[in-house]
């Protein structure tokens, strides 16, 4: 035991999704080592795949991975938006689409956690390795592993989800449920599906569902409706009943547009309720604490209206390697003579992570459930004001806030 307990890294990650990995790689690109500890056995790919928009590139182009990305995905060009009930349909173009203000492509979420993992050193993420305590041990903190390991570390960072271990020992409020769940599917098409680039959304009576190309052979859906948790674990147990259930949901929609769920085999069907932090949480709670702190969706859980998940988590990770190296690397060095002048200089480094992204998280799940409300709220009332106004007042929040730059990785002042 005091063996295993002597073993001690500088940085720790614990969850291997999109935060975690993209911030290991934005601290490796500075020259910061970090492990990363992920609970399953493997890549966690759920979700099949994601809409990146112009800040998540920006965080992409960031880290280096940006370009060989984008040659695989189509640029979506436009949002439709039609009204089941009244068939009316919007098309609404991005702003500055040939400009550096759009950018939105739907990716799959294997291929963007392979190449991240691409590009970390062998042995940054060790598999298999669920944290199941947290210690206070003077300037550095204990983590027990669920298999009877210790490891020892000066900086801990939890990017391990919505029911985040880390966010807890930090004393945040759990999450929310929303009252609503998401099913998601994608299907391939072996000779093509010749869909044009375009983001397709359907509403009607609290439903809502939508597909997008990843590219010309695969298909990213989902549908997003109202529920219970009760009603989410009897279909999570069941992938004919969730494919079932959506189709009776869509059976009045164009034969192409409900062919897409009909083509998709269960294994490539999901179902989860969707929760939020409330925002006002964030406001008042810690996001960090000493030398710890939490990033995407361990820090800001959201409703996926405004397609910003994986895209801020994107903005976390070069924002908390930039802090952090800034901390540890930026001139003098060599006045750090003990481990409480690390200590402190970690301290400040997080605390200014926090600082940045507090409002910036505040203000993404405030938008998100909004939109979501607007969007799937039923009524004589709502549908009239959604059709003539609010279709384009949700576009135009998509572009808003994905118009955003976290900033690049370079520090000043750094040996």
């Amino acid at each position: 035991m005091q063996e295993i307990m002597e073993i001690e890294e500088d940085i720790v990650i614990v969850g291997g999704g999109i935060a975690g990995l993209t911030t290991a790689l934005g601290l490796h690109r500075l020259g910061l080592r970090s492990l990363v500890l992920e609970s399953s056995e493997g890549l966690r790919i759920a979700g099949f795949a994601l809409t990146l928009w112009a800040n998540a590139w920006r965080a992409l182009d960031a880290v280096g991975i940006g370009n060989s990305l984008r040659e695989h995905y189509p640029l979506i060009t436009r949002l439709q938006v039609t009204s089941s009930v009244s068939g009316v349909t919007s098309e609404i173009e991005p702003p500055d689409k040939q400009g550096r203000g759009y950018e939105g492509r739907c990716v799959r979420r294997k291929e963007l956690l392979e190449t991240l993992e691409r590009e970390l050193p062998h042995g940054t993420i060790r598999y298999s390795s669920k944290v199941v305590s947290i210690e206070d041990m003077g300037y550095h903190k204990l983590l027990h592993l669920v298999d009877g390991s210790t490891l020892k570390t000066k900086v801990l960072i939890g990017c391990d989800g919505v029911n985040s271990s880390v966010a807890k020992w930090l004393g945040l409020q759990k999450p929310v449920y929303s009252g609503r769940s998401a099913m998601r599917g994608f299907v391939q098409y072996p000779d093509g599906h010749g869909f044009q680039p375009r983001f397709h959304v359907y509403f009607e009576g609290g439903i809502r569902y939508g597909y997008l190309p990843c590219d010309d052979k695969c298909l990213y859906w989902f549908c997003t409706f109202n529920s219970s948790l009760q009603h989410d674990e009897d279909m999570q147990e069941n992938p004919a009943k969730m494919k079932q259930f959506v189709l009776s949901k869509i059976s009045h929609l164009p034969q192409r547009a409900a062919a897409v769920v009909e083509l998709t085999e269960l294994d490539s069907i999901s179902c989860a309720p969707l929760k939020l932090r409330l925002p006002w949480n964030l406001l008042l709670g810690n996001i960090s604490k000493g030398n710890v702190c939490v990033a995407g969706d361990a820090l800001h859980p959201m409703t996926p209206d405004i397609g910003q998940g994986g895209c801020s988590a994107l903005e976390d990770s070069v924002v908390l390697a930039r802090c952090l190296a800034e901390a540890l690397l930026k001139k003098p060095r060599n006045v750090i003579q003990n481990e409480e002048e690390e200590y402190v200089r970690i301290e400040k480094g997080l605390e200014k992570f926090a600082k940045e992204r507090r409002w910036r998280s505040f203000s993404l799940i405030s938008a998100a459930y909004v939109v979501g409300f607007i969007q799937e709220t039923d009524g004589k009332v709502m549908r009239f004001l959604r059709e003539k106004f609010l279709s384009r007042f949700t576009a135009s929040s998509v572009w808003k806030m994905a118009d955003f730059h976290c900033g690049e990785l370079n520090i000043s002042g750094s040996d």
